[in-house]
């Protein structure tokens, strides 16, 4: 089985630049990612009494992974009442039926 390719990307976060090999169809997405990584570095670079390259990183590293996990959750959560609404229409629909069989 063939494997695409990966091609060098060129992606700037905080005007540093990085290279990065990826398949051609992971290119938008990977630039997109960071494009957003660099928003909230310099956001975070606004506020920061400290503003060295790492510390930037990391803080925004450790603040999109807490976004992600809360969107998990809220994900999760949504999932269970519709999976336990579905449930519920289904044991509605079942005695339904049942009923109009007798």
């Amino acid at each position: 089985m063939n494997t695409p390719a990966h091609e060098p990307v060129s992606l700037r976060l905080l005007d540093r630049e990085f290279h990065i090999a990826c398949a051609p169809e992971e290119r938008e997405g990977l630039v997109a990612a960071a494009r957003f990584l660099d928003d909230k570095m310099r956001e975070l670079k606004s506020s920061a009494k400290v503003p060295g390259f790492d510390r930037i990183a990391v803080l925004a590293a450790v603040s999109i992974a807490h976004e992600l996990l809360t969107l998990r959750g809220q994900h999760n959560t949504q999932e269970q009442s519709l999976t336990d609404g579905l449930a519920a229409l289904r044991k509605k629909l079942d005695g339904l039926l049942d009923a109009s069989v007798k």
